[in-house]
């Protein structure tokens, strides 16, 4: 036994996929993985998802596409921020597919393949208005221009062309559409430049468009959150979706206590009548917000409870009253609500942030148990 764990269902990974792919027929799909697998656990959603219908993977960093690898996983990836110094020869090495922005990259790509024998699939990214990475349109086609001429040579091959929406969670948004036209006028530019072709695949969609916009899912889709059941536009339910995770911890203390006793750091929460605390061991190293305290919920014994007091590095606090608890008792932080419980929605509401936060934060601690 584990104080704590967390749970996954890998039935719901891949049917969260199929039902992506309902949503965007015709269109592969890229399931987004990064930060290991949103919390879920990289390597064992990422299978999960090529058996729900996934036919690539995403990555924000080569180190954790190389960790795709080394996990035997042999599907297409591809990783998209790329600073100075990455092992840009073992990525081309092992077949990760990289993204460019910029022609030095571009250069450093082909660099790396002409060291390796191996030619280097890119993904040419435009900023199409999210001011992050990718070529400004003023830049896009000296990069496109550059790409090509590594092309010519042998060393990189233009795999992709893409994007990144800024407001795609946000229903009739203006900068959608001036996004989708920027990006059109993009691929207008590489195709132009000889950049196009059926082998090239054309992306801008993540969860929220591939959901509620056909126009943007072109050759693939890259869903991310909502591969692990979560929402990408709350406000519209959870379009059939199921959360993957459940949190659980065990009491690890069990007391009864007087009126009037203090609860954890600066007394922020005093018992009102003698009443049962709990011990729940887990706490902000383990990715409970520490502004949980007061706020959070859980559910304990059969009912929801209030987190009591002051969320610890490594512990909080439930005040269960006169109801029955012990050491060992099971409490459910979060999870499908199926038994009652808070979901990460729930908690990402309360506590005003959005659930990728939520299910990302938790840390290395809590062991991932697989169902």
């Amino acid at each position: 036994m584990t104080p704590a764990e967390a749970r996954v269902d890998l039935s719901a990974i891949r049917d969260n996929v199929a039902l992506l792919g309902e949503h965007a027929p015709g269109a592969e799909i890229m399931v987004v993985v990064k930060a290991d697998g949103y919390g879920h656990g990289m390597a064992a959603c990422g299978r999960a998802a090529l058996e729900g219908g996934a036919t690539r993977l995403g990555t924000a960093y080569i180190r954790e596409a190389l960790e795709l690898r080394a996990a035997g996983v042999t599907a297409p990836i591809l990783s998209w921020i790329i600073p100075p110094g990455e092992p840009l020869d073992e990525a081309v090495g092992q077949g990760v597919e990289l993204s460019a922005g910029t022609p030095a990259l571009v250069d450093e790509i082909a660099a790396a393949a002409g060291r390796t024998g191996v030619a280097a699939r890119v993904h040419l990214k435009a900023d199409t208005g999210l001011a992050r990475g990718g070529a400004a349109p003023a830049d896009w086609p000296a990069l496109v221009d550059r790409a090509m001429a590594r092309q010519f040579e042998g060393t990189i091959e233009v795999a992709g062309l893409w994007s990144h929406f800024a407001c795609a969670d946000i229903p009739g948004h203006p900068s959608v559409h001036a996004q989708l036209t920027a990006f059109d006028d993009a691929l207008a530019i590489a195709e132009k430049a000889g950049a196009g072709g059926s082998h090239v695949i054309r992306h801008i969609a993540n969860s929220a468009a591939t959901m509620l916009l056909p126009q943007a899912h072109y050759d693939m889709v890259r869903p991310g959150l909502a591969t692990y059941g979560l929402s990408p536009v709350p406000e519209l339910g959870g379009f059939g979706l199921r959360p993957a995770m459940t949190l659980v911890a065990r009491i690890a203390l069990a007391k009864r206590v007087p009126v009037g006793s203090g609860v954890s750091y600066g007394h922020l929460y005093v018992t009102e009548r003698e009443t049962t605390l709990g011990l729940v061991p887990l706490g902000y190293a383990d990715g409970i917000l520490r502004h949980a305290t007061n706020r959070a919920e859980v559910l304990a014994g059969g009912r929801r409870r209030r987190i009591a007091g002051r969320v610890c590095m490594d512990q909080f606090v439930i005040d269960v009253g006169d109801d029955p608890l012990a050491e060992g008792d099971e409490v459910i932080l979060f999870g499908d609500g199926s038994r009652g419980e808070p979901t990460a929605q729930e908690w990402a509401d309360s506590l005003g942030t959005i659930t990728h936060e939520i299910v990302t934060r938790i840390g290395s601690r809590v062991p991932r148990v697989y169902r």
